[in-house]
């Protein structure tokens, strides 16, 4: 029974020889029933393929048979024991009954296997699995048990395979070997090609059994001198070591016979090649010296444009893929003279060697003229390529020469100036590009006279010569014109450029000035409270002013350059409709502005100081303080001073400001108002000096 037959029952691990020994050295057959029904018939077909793999002297000693119930129900556990007395009856010394921890107590009552010993021929025992190694080693036990002993059931099932394929075939093929060998050593010259014709080819691939036979003999023998270490899935039992002498006498066997059948095999091909050698050389020969050579003296061109040169490389692709199919005859003639060669019979060598170099020689220098041809091709093809992609940089370059500079602002004319600039920079890099594949294309073609086909090619290198020189030639003058625009147009840009920077910066500068009147009107508004601050306060305004002043020139100076660089540029400057206008507005309203604090600054200065005389405690001029006329003065200093700040800045234009905010003008007027209220008290104080004399 071969397992390739029964391959899905095996599948299902029904029963299993894991390799471990009970302690009387008897084989372990386990029995692992599952929840689901057991088909007997399996078990037992199972059962009788295990029990046929063992020698006669290992079925001697015995087998314990490990019946894994604690997942089935007892009824089946009972059907398998009782079976096992039809299976094997004779070989079984122990069955062990794996039970569960609690289920099975009170059925086991009704059928105790002790009892049935005799009847049975062999003791049954009902055991724990956690007890089970008291009967068996823990070694010898697999994982499920609690055991050490590895076991993979699909790899012992695939290496069951393996070996019972390998027998079958090595069989057969050692059968068919023989006749072939047998049919070669019989009859006359022509019995003996037409056994070998008949019987030529084996059924089977000899190397791919004798491989696996050997792969198969290494496994053995590494598991019989390893056990289970290095990486092994499962132990070596003794069908293991019963096969490894069957595998070694089947390839001793097949080598021997293979050996033969090569040598067979070797003597009927040298016949037969020797013959086609010498034919096929001839032909290989006659056409690289005829048609082949021709179709290379009518190539020399290299084309004047990509196009042109591409169709010649097409060309040439097709005269290769002839020349590549009698190369492809050459290299196997090779490889045939050559294993002739090896063989060592003196008699063809001579004529071998001869047959060698000639083919050697003609194809070795047929393929250097198609290489040589291919490469002059490809440099040309290379070298029209960089020639057309510089001229169509030349062509986007002088495009954008042709076209006017209208830019909106400073930074797209130096965005576009950048442009030109890597512009120029690729044109540079893409004409010293052309020279380097020009002069080596040149250099090639000043090395086609040294095979030239077997004629002259000096008309015809002449032509391309000039052709790749009048290319270059050609970009070098279009890159130069080029150049001399780039310059004009550079120089236009850069004005632009500096117009740009000068309205931007004109603009900038009114903005200044706005908002140094802002700065006036909304924060130069304090007067001071005594004669001393305000005047700081208008030493501060002047240098304020002055600043002022440098704005309106600067921006003054920038609109002057802009109106130069137009009448350059030739345009119109945006400058002169808006920005001088707004500049010129902004600096009277600004100086507008600034005369009206000066005067309020002087007017409170002349208050303070005014009052401040009057209101020391000891005046130096006494007789001073007594004149109405000075009282008077400072009274209308105040008021004027007073009516001052609520009148708003009148423009030029006509239209108002007022300093600050109304909250702002009302606190410095209330300080004048309690100022010139402390003066008039001193006036009456001064009239009536009894009052001041009664209060005191």
């Amino acid at each position: 029974m071969e397992a390739s037959v029964i391959l899905p029952i095996l599948k299902k691990k029904l029963a299993f020889l894991s390799g471990g020994k009970d302690r009387r050295s008897g084989l372990i057959l386990t029995i692992p029933l599952c929840l689901e029904q057991t088909n007997m018939d399996e078990l037992s077909v199972t059962l009788d393929y295990l029990l046929s793999i063992p020698s006669e002297k290992c079925k001697a000693r015995g087998f314990t048979v490990i019946v894994d119930g604690r997942k089935s129900q007892w009824n089946v556990v009972k059907t398998v024991v009782l079976m096992l007395q039809n299976v094997v009856p004779a070989e079984v010394s122990l069955v062990c009954v794996v039970k569960p921890d609690e289920f099975w107590d009170k059925k086991v009552t009704h059928f105790c296997f002790w009892k049935e010993k005799d009847r049975l021929g062999f003791e049954v025992i009902l055991v724990s699995a956690n007890k089970l190694t008291r009967y068996i080693e823990p070694c010898q036990l697999t994982e499920d048990f609690g055991g050490s002993l590895t076991y993979d059931h699909m790899d012992w099932l695939n290496k069951r395979l393996v070996f019972e394929k390998f027998t079958k075939e090595s069989t057969s093929l050692l059968d068919e070997l023989a006749l072939i060998n047998n049919g070669s050593d019989k009859g006359n010259q022509q019995e003996k090609e037409r056994s070998v014709d008949l019987n030529f080819l084996p059924s089977v691939d000899p190397e791919t059994v004798l491989q696996t036979g050997h792969e198969l003999l290494s496994e053995l023998q590494q598991r019989r001198f390893n056990g289970s270490e290095g990486g092994v899935s499962w132990s070596p039992m003794d069908d293991e070591l019963l096969a490894q002498p069957q595998v070694m006498k089947l390839l001793d066997s097949l080598r021997e016979q293979y050996t033969r059948y090569q040598e067979v095999c070797r003597q009927r091909s040298k016949r037969t090649q020797l013959e086609e050698i010498q034919q096929k050389v001839l032909q290989v020969v006659n056409w690289l010296e005829g048609p082949g050579s021709e179709q290379l003296r009518a190539q020399w061109g290299i084309g004047d444009s990509i196009r042109a040169s591409q169709a010649l490389q097409q060309k040439h692709e097709e005269i290769e893929s002839q020349h590549s199919e009698w190369f492809a005859v050459y290299v196997e003639l090779n490889q045939q003279i050559a294993a002739l060669l090896n063989a060592g019979d003196e008699e063809d060598l001579v004529e071998l060697k001869s047959l060698q170099q000639q083919l050697s020689d003609v194809c070795y220098r047929q393929a250097s003229q198609l290489e040589f041809r291919q490469n002059l091709l490809q440099a040309a093809l290379e070298f029209h390529g960089v020639a057309q992609d510089l001229s169509q940089q030349l062509d986007g370059l002088l495009g954008m020469l042709c076209v006017d500079v209208a830019p909106a602002d400073g930074a797209s004319i130096q965005q576009t100036l950048k442009l030109l600039e890597e512009k120029l920079k690729s044109v540079d890099v893409g004409l010293q590009g052309l020279r380097e594949k020009g002069q080596g294309l040149l250099d090639q073609i000043s090395n086609q006279a040294s095979w030239a086909y077997g004629k002259d090619v000096t008309i015809e290198n002449k032509e391309n010569v000039d052709h790749i020189q009048g290319v270059m030639e050609d970009m070098q003058l279009r890159k130069q014109r080029c150049e001399d625009m780039v310059d004009v147009r550079r120089l236009k840009m850069l004005q632009m450029v500096q117009l740009f920077k000068c309205e931007e910066d004109a603009a900038q500068a009114v903005e200044w000035l706005s908002e140094l009147l802002d700065a006036l009107l909304k924060t130069h508004i304090r007067l001071g409270d005594d004669a001393q601050e305000t005047k700081v306060l208008l030493e501060k305004h002047r240098k304020f002013v002055d600043v002022a002043q440098s704005t309106y020139d600067y921006g003054r100076q920038l609109l002057q350059a802009t109106v130069v660089l137009c009448q350059s540029l030739r345009c119109t400057s945006r400058s002169s409709g808006e920005t001088l206008p707004r500049l010129n507005r902004v600096w009277k309203q600004f100086t507008v502005a600034s005369e009206e604090r000066v005067h309020r600054l002087e007017m409170a200065i002349a208050f303070h100081s005014n009052a401040e005389k009057i209101l020391q405690d000891c005046p130096e001029e006494p007789e001073a303080i007594n004149d109405e006329e000075q009282f008077d003065e400072i009274e209308a200093v105040g008021k004027s001073l007073l009516d001052r700040l609520t009148v708003p800045v009148v423009y030029p234009d006509g239209t108002e400001q007022y300093f600050g905010s109304p909250s702002d003008m009302a606190s410095t007027a209330e300080h004048i108002r309690d100022r010139m209220k402390l003066v008039s008290l001193k006036r009456q104080q001064l009239r009536h000096p009894e009052m001041m004399t009664a209060e005191s």
